[in-house]
């Protein structure tokens, strides 16, 4: 248990026992973030715990104080919707050949050490479809009144804790190949379901991806993040009936695996026709995910 006095101080006035922190600096040291991040995580499950045998006391109402990320969250997504003009579009994708990719690269040995899902297409989609609409991965600069422009993709994975919802980023997402990219999305989700995640790694973000197919929901309306202008939300897959024509010209109903894609972007500086072909070209690689190599 290694830690530097400030560190040990804050630890004793946050009532937190090192010993059950986890430590994330070099040579095993543990941080003042470390620390605030166990507080902040204590008092949420503490709250939870609370909320969870209060019912045998026959109260009618439970209060549970709005704290650490679950309060920074609320005031970011609160001050997002007021001031940023939001407009959703939606897409159903017949996202086929994606999930054949997907079970290819699971049998692949590039990939054996790495979890590979249809997130992870998504995401390299997402990257290919910024190239191609560069003004999607922009922010709104309200007292300079400009529009920047981010020549790097920072991807936030939007991410369940028992902390609350919080939206760690791969950083320099563009840069990567996919397996990087498995990697990069499956340590940033690890840490985060750990409540390990640093607040570096949650600032400086261009585009978010909120996967609620997870849920076994379809779609959303998601809310912007705070100095970002898009956020894709991933509905579920699921097998439906689908027109296809078939090597004739013929139409014929086939069973394929279906998504809804939403696309929330800021009006002020994306317009429908920016926001419609960013969302199309996203759609027509989880179609064909062959297309990413041509326009990548």
């Amino acid at each position: 248990m290694l830690a530097k006095p400030p560190v040990r101080k804050l630890a004793k006035d946050l009532g937190v026992d090192l010993e059950d922190v986890i430590a994330s600096g070099e040579g095993g040291i543990i941080t003042r973030s470390d620390v605030e991040a166990y507080a902040t995580g204590a008092s949420t499950n503490g709250a939870a715990a609370a909320a969870a045998e209060r019912p045998a006391d026959g109260a009618l109402e439970e209060r549970i104080p709005v704290k650490g990320v679950r309060k920074m969250t609320a005031q970011a997504m609160v001050q997002s919707a007021f001031t940023a003009p939001h407009v959703t579009e939606w897409v159903t994708v017949d996202v086929t050949k994606t999930m054949e990719l997907v079970e290819n690269l699971k049998r692949d040995r590039e990939f054996r050490d790495v979890k590979v899902t249809a997130l992870l297409v998504l995401a390299k989609a997402l990257c290919v479809a910024i190239a191609r609409n560069p003004g999607i991965n922009a922010a709104w600069d309200e007292a300079a009144q400009e529009i920047v422009v981010k020549r790097y993709v920072n991807l936030g994975i939007a991410a369940a804790t028992p902390r609350g919802l919080i939206v760690p980023n791969v950083k320099d997402a563009h840069t990567m190949t996919m397996r990087q990219l498995a990697d990069a999305i499956g340590t940033l989700t690890a840490t985060a379901r750990e409540g390990r995640t640093q607040p570096a790694d949650m600032s400086g973000g261009s585009i978010t991806i909120t996967n609620v197919g997870v849920f076994g929901v379809d779609s959303g309306t998601p809310i912007i993040n705070p100095g970002e202008s898009a956020i894709v939300c991933f509905g579920a897959i699921r097998k439906q009936p689908w027109v296809v024509t078939n090597g004739a010209g013929e139409d014929e109903l086939a069973i394929r695996h279906v998504t809804q894609l939403a696309v929330s972007f800021d009006h002020r500086l994306i317009d429908g026709e920016l926001g419609s072909r960013f969302l199309a070209d996203v759609a027509a690689i989880l179609e064909d995910p062959g297309r990413g190599l041509v326009w990548g």
